[in-house]
């Protein structure tokens, strides 16, 4: 009956009652954390079909259902004002005890609070309302209203708990363990065969001009803010400061830096349209710089002779100084020489970044010298524990069907713009694509839409599979391990991303296959949203992604 889940007081058991399509159902108030307006949802995929997505919550990765889909009502009704989303505590969180996991039922509406003594309650003895009397726990005669087994109706969705646990222990690490990419990372690209020490980078573009930095220097990528604080009489280059996790960034303009764009120079309009700011790091106790750019477009792992010093008639030029070389991403005369890439010096940012704290400080009426930190944070290394100079495990993120997915950067060896034609492979499983050669490797090409059992993409959205602007967004993200390599078909590049220890939780477990690809999510605050809004990033597990036998075992629930 209703009361062994809690919620009695003096006798009597209290509910929250709620109206889902025709029914009116209660739940024990005991099990119910919190009743939300529907927040913003990001997708999961792998999950049941009443599975909406991921909510954020107190910090928390929250999984959605809607209830009137879970209980096999058809037609599940749009969204209204009135639509609420029941946040209850799922094996473990019930009656004030820890552990299990928050669970969202999307309802319909509120209908109130309702308080009954066990005798006002009926049992079930025959299917109610079209209801699988195993979900039901009995009838209120003062609801009237059909009480709910919260567990068994969630265990029902998500699937049995001991067989996702007998997932865990079969499948790789949570973690994605992979180790440290030595100094230049070679990895499995480049390094398998002992032969080439590869510099990583990260190629962004500016104004349709491409520009690089090396991947150890660039501590995150963020989408740009909506408003940057511009210091009085400043250069048009030093764009001002953007507030980060309650710190200050000083930002530099790439367009006014390199005399990329006509009129004033000044950058300040359209800042969050789709444009991007790469944070660089020091290592060396200086203040982040972040610079702004266009697209993030891919990270390339190069032999080191192909990028070549600033010409010497050129290296005189002031315009010229911020560079540290210009890479043949394309391979040099092998592949004509048609594609330069300039790579900036990391060092010569963090002097614009410093000028831009030292004009905070004097718009201020700083009475002493300004420091290299001033203007951006209290002075600390920028590789402390505080702000966004933090410690933390650093990933590659990319965008899939709408969510943002992570890889850690150890396990990824480079990104690359997705191929015009892909071989095909017979009798590969239906995920794999086709192959690719990369430097005289082979690797499978895996559909993460098809593997992930997302919808696929259409023409209208730009990544259509045949078109050309998917060809052109699109990307391959290489991962690697001990020789093996797959290439990861993705709909674009974020970027890189610290995220620190307490913003990575264990993702919740919704199925089997899910629970055995998607292991933890991050819970990052959106810089400069007013509102406390979240972005959360489904970290999914290497290991996994490279055993093509247990992926074409993967247990996928049907949509």
């Amino acid at each position: 009956m209703a009361g062994e889940t809690g919620g009695e007081t003096d006798g009597v058991l209290d509910f929250v009652t709620v109206t889902v399509a025709d029914l009116r159902l209660a739940l024990p108030l005991s099990a119910v954390r919190a009743v939300i307006r529907l927040p913003e949802l990001v997708r999961i995929p792998l999950g049941p079909p009443s599975l909406d997505g991921l909510a954020h919550w107190h910090g928390d990765a929250v999984p959605v259902l809607d209830l009137a889909g879970a209980l096999g009502r058809p037609g599940s009704a749009a969204p209204t004002r009135e639509t609420r989303v029941v946040l209850v505590g799922h094996r473990g969180q019930m009656g004030g005890k820890t552990g299990g996991q928050t669970v969202g039922l999307r309802v319909d509406a509120m209908a109130g609070i309702l308080r009954s003594s066990p005798d006002r309650i009926d049992p079930v003895t025959q299917e109610e309302g079209g209801l699988d009397p195993v979900l039901l726990d009995g009838l209120l005669r003062d609801g009237p209203a059909t009480i709910l087994k919260l567990d068994a109706l969630i265990d029902r969705q998500f699937g049995d708990p001991a067989e996702m646990e007998r997932t865990d222990r079969g499948s790789a690490s949570a973690t994605a363990g992979f180790g440290p990419v030595p100094a230049g990372g070679t990895g499995a690209a480049g390094g398998a065969k002992g032969t080439v020490d590869r510099q990583a980078l990260l190629v962004f573009e500016v104004a349709g001009q491409e520009f690089a930095l090396p991947v150890d220097r660039v501590r995150e990528v963020l989408p740009a803010p909506r408003e940057v604080t511009r210091m009085a009489r400043s250069k048009a280059h030093l764009l001002g400061v953007m507030a980060v996790r309650d710190r200050l960034l000083p930002l530099v303009g790439l367009r006014a830096l390199f005399g990329l764009e006509a009129g004033d120079g000044h950058e300040s309009s359209g800042l969050a349209a789709g444009r991007r700011v790469v944070v660089v790091r020091s290592g060396g106790g200086q203040a982040p710089v972040g610079v702004l750019v266009d697209e993030v477009r891919e990270i390339l792992r190069l032999d080191p002779a192909l990028i070549d010093p600033v010409p010497p008639l050129l290296a005189r030029e002031p315009e010229f100084e911020d560079l540290d070389g210009i890479a043949r991403a394309d391979g040099g005369a092998a592949g004509g020489g048609r594609r330069l890439v300039s790579v900036l010096s990391a060092e010569r940012l963090f002097r614009h970044g410093a000028a831009i704290g030292a004009e905070a400080g004097a718009e201020a009426g700083a009475a002493e010298a300004v420091g290299e930190g001033d203007g951006m944070e209290p002075a600390q290394p920028a590789d402390g524990s505080n702000g966004i100079g933090g410690a933390g495990e650093r990933f590659v993120v990319f965008r899939l069907a709408g969510a943002e997915y992570g890889l850690p950067v150890s396990a990824v060896r480079e990104v690359l713009r997705r191929p015009d034609s892909i071989t095909p492979l017979p009798n590969a499983p239906d995920f794999v694509a086709g192959v690719l050669t990369l430097r005289g490797e082979v690797l499978p090409l895996i559909d993460q839409r098809r593997l992930l059992n997302l919808p696929a993409a259409d023409s209208k959205s730009g990544l259509s599979k045949s078109g050309p602007a998917g060809l052109e967004r699109g990307r391959v993200v290489v991962v690697g391990r001990d020789g093996l390599l797959v290439g990861l078909l993705v709909d674009g590049l974020s970027g890189l991303l610290t995220v620190q220890a307490e913003r990575i939780g264990p993702a919740p477990a919704v199925s089997a296959a899910q629970r055995r690809l998607i292991r933890r999510v991050a819970t990052l605050d959106v810089a400069g949203d007013a509102a406390g809004a979240a972005r959360l990033i489904l970290l999914m597990d290497a290991d996994s992604l490279l055993d093509m036998d247990r992926l074409a075992e993967l247990p996928v629930t049907p949509r």
